[in-house]
């Protein structure tokens, strides 16, 4: 495998440090991380649904369960917004980290391993003076290609997206039930979205794994229709 170019130094050099460290490349939430947060919410919302009876439930009991699923995707759509915000947070905590420490380290061999750890498996790809030229090149970015280790705005719009998303996927799985008269009706038209909803949720997925995306849209719908019956029949 041929070594990858050396980073550039003229023009955009924090900008590059900026994406090697961990900070925005622009993009709010990813399309695994919208999918993942529209998933979420969706399995929340059926926890409610799937309970309902279509023998014993009186109107009464569809106004129940409406009012528990949308405060609890409110509830937990907040909780997935502050987690969102403090994963970034770590996140740049240890880049900050392994910065201060390539430039406190003596040593070139030891902060060449520190990059390769922090890389993961692709620094199987990079041999030793490309990653001494990636050691050299991050110890003089100026401090200002440094990630914040405070909150940014990025962080607020991406929880608000967060949020967004978990809340809104609890609507188009309740609303038949605020609009058809008939409870068996409602709740087939509701079981049709929700499997809508999985199956275009795992061709998304599948763009992004490699997998052909209706086969990924299948077996997410399979995969939705199992974890959802055990959680229901564990009183989620």
């Amino acid at each position: 495998m041929n070594a990858p170019a050396e980073p550039s130094r003229r023009g955009t050099g924090g900008s590059n440090a900026e994406q090697v460290l961990g900070a925005s490349d622009g993009r709010i939430l990813d399309p695994i991380d919208r999918v993942s947060e529209i998933l979420f919410g969706l399995f929340m919302v059926l926890t409610f649904t799937g309970t309902l009876s279509v023998a014993t439930a009186g109107r009464e009991d569809v106004r129940t369960m409406l009012v528990a699923a949308i405060g609890c995707n409110t509830a937990w759509g907040f909780v997935d917004a502050v987690m969102y915000v403090l994963r970034n947070l770590v996140t740049r905590g240890r880049n900050v980290t392994l910065l201060r420490a390539l430039r406190e380290v003596a040593r070139p061999e030891i902060a060449q391993r520190a990059i390769a750890d922090h890389i993961g498996p692709l620094a199987g790809g990079l041999d030793t003076p490309t990653l001494e030229r990636l050691r050299r090149w991050l110890i003089e970015q100026p401090a200002h290609a440094v990630p914040s280790s405070s909150v940014t705005a990025h962080d607020l719009k991406g929880a608000g997206w967060v949020f967004l998303l978990v809340f809104a996927s609890t609507f188009p799985v309740v609303l038949p039930f605020v609009f058809a008269v008939d409870l068996k009706m409602a709740m087939r038209i509701s079981a049709a979205i929700a499997g809508v909803m999985l199956f275009y949720c795992g061709v998304i997925w599948g763009r992004h794994a490699g997998v052909r995306p209706w086969k990924a849209g299948l077996a997410l719908l399979g995969l939705g229709a199992v974890v959802e019956a055990i959680i229901i029949a564990l009183g989620g």
